[in-house]
């Protein structure tokens, strides 16, 4: 429930586990935080593209290849996540290979409702959004609102996300970015209910379950 979240040290230290320990079951709980869905965010969608840090030395060396080849201007060795949000709704957010035009779409044809209004920035792979839904543009170089035309709900989002990576976590290795994302997504749209809600919400998902130490330090298969 903390809006930044909770290290491991932290809860290494309330409980006292060892910092391995607290780790492992944050972990487990995260999993228990994904949400799949068949209904799609609909109205006015918010659509927006973010890079998170991790410097490629801290990459599996597959993707540490292809991220030392990266050419998407500053973007080079930094993982990149695209994210929807239903105005005063929920927000879905996932990790893609690239901000091209089919990975950006994709997202958001896969999570938004078509005949919905889309918003976006300026971004070239947003363009021939209008097959399929009313697509708004708000260019940054000009302003960052023109009356309902903006993009900072998930430009919020995303300042809540990256506060609690780099002021909480501190270090995130980049394959375990998606679990983050699940975390920060379950806390956004569960906002409007208590505590409570929020603790049977994550309880009621635990059954059938199970990540494995081992998968999680990439030592037995794929995360």
């Amino acid at each position: 429930n903390a809006k930044n979240g909770v290290s491991s040290y932290e809860i290494h230290r309330s409980l006292g586990v060892t910092q391995k320990t607290a780790w492992f079951m944050m972990h487990r709980i995260r999993l228990a935080l994904q949400r799949g869905s068949v209904d799609k965010l609909k109205r006015e969608v918010e659509a927006d593209e973010t890079y998170i840090g991790g410097k490629a030395r801290f990459m599996h060396a597959d993707k540490k290849e292809k991220a030392l080849r990266g050419t998407h201007g500053g973007s080079s060795g930094k993982a990149i996540v695209m994210g929807v949000l239903e105005r005063h709704g929920k927000v879905r957010a996932e990790v893609v290979e690239a901000p091209t035009h089919k990975a950006l779409q994709n997202v958001i044809r896969k999570h938004v409702e078509r005949g919905s209004e889309v918003f976006t920035d300026e971004h070239g792979s947003y363009l021939g959004l209008n097959a399929g839904y009313i697509h708004h543009v708000i260019n940054h170089a000009e302003s960052y609102v023109e009356g309902r035309v903006h993009t900072n709900s998930i430009e919020n989002f995303w300042s809540l996300l990256k506060r609690g990576l780099t002021g909480t976590y501190i270090s995130v290795e980049p394959f375990h970015l998606f679990r983050y994302l699940d975390e920060q997504s379950f806390r956004f749209n569960t906002r409007k209910g208590t505590d409570l809600d929020r603790f049977v919400a994550a309880v009621s998902t635990v059954s059938g379950r199970r990540v494995t130490y081992q998968h999680l330090t990439g030592h037995a298969g794929s995360c």
